[in-house]
């Protein structure tokens, strides 16, 4: 290894002697290889670190302005404070419930946007008419405000499903930009290779642009996960009857701020976790497909 490369460049490995249980080669790792792993695992645990320092700094931070009356504990609340709350609406049931329901409309709103939007963006991809004729609209529905939409939706759809109608409402037009964005960024030389082959267009689709669209995809998982909670949330203030949106607006109808800060909390690990799931999904089909 020479003194130029990349200190995140994964040095070689030496040729070591043929494992004698199985009998098959096995090469050993070189010194400039264990010290590499060696400087990624502390880049790895550096960062974990510098982490869990800057949530704590936040939180300690946040305890101290409120405990000093810089601003407002009334308004604010305070770490030590949103412990107990938390609890008690745990032992209540409450907590688990109203998650739970947030949860569940999430995953059906980005189940909902993410195949709609991929669907509509396949069509527009078939379709280079269809793309220019509908892409000035799709531009316009994308820009404006979904918020005003919720009473549309409490009307048209009632409570219960007016959540997952401004769930795929915020989510879907990005979805489908994205993913065309993606269609269209496919090598031509690889379809054209596929049409030579003798591939009628939806082989083409099938086959050649959907699978290297993938990384595309995954980009869009992780934008639509989030804003599909978004979108639940905001339906969720306006008429829910549960969930952590209907938790926060009630709690704040009442001056219960432990509450709706709790809620926030609860809500900001939900989406920590749904986007680490997405993020999970990207590594397995990077390490698949590698």
């Amino acid at each position: 290894m020479t003194t130029t490369q990349s200190s995140l460049e994964a040095p070689a490995n030496t040729p070591a002697a043929t494992a004698p249980a199985t009998g098959i080669a096995r090469t050993a790792p070189s010194a400039a290889y264990v010290a590499w792993r060696a400087r990624v695992q502390r880049r790895r645990w550096s960062i974990l670190a510098t982490r869990v320092a800057l949530l704590g700094a936040f939180l300690l931070l946040w305890e101290f302005m409120a405990r000093s009356h810089v601003v407002n504990p009334m308004l604010t609340s305070y770490p030590s404070a949103l412990w107990p709350t938390f609890l008690e609406l745990l032992n209540q049931g409450d907590l688990l419930r109203h998650t739970w329901v947030t949860f569940e409309a999430t995953l059906i709103g980005f189940v909902l946007s993410m195949t709609i939007g991929t669907a509509v963006a396949a069509g527009l991809w078939w379709s280079d008419f269809a793309h220019k004729v509908l892409d000035p609209f799709l531009v316009v529905a994308n820009a404006m405000p979904k918020i005003a939409f919720v009473p549309i939706f409490y009307i048209w759809l009632g409570s219960e499903y007016s959540v997952y109608g401004m769930a795929v409402a915020i989510a879907v037009f990005v979805t489908i930009m994205v993913a065309y964005e993606g269609f269209q960024g496919i090598d031509p030389n690889k379809i054209k290779l596929a049409r030579t082959l003798g591939a009628n267009r939806a082989q083409v689709l099938r086959l050649v642009v959907l699978p290297g669209s993938g990384p595309t995809l995954i980009a869009a998982l992780k934008m639509n996960i989030g804003l599909a909670l978004v979108g639940v949330i905001v339906g969720e203030f306006q008429s829910a009857s549960a969930g952590l949106g209907y938790l926060i607006i009630n709690g704040s109808q009442i001056f219960k701020l432990n509450v709706v800060m709790t809620a926030i909390v609860v809500l900001g690990v939900l989406s920590g976790i749904m986007y680490l799931a997405i993020a999970r999904l990207e590594a397995a089909l990077a390490r698949r497909y590698a």
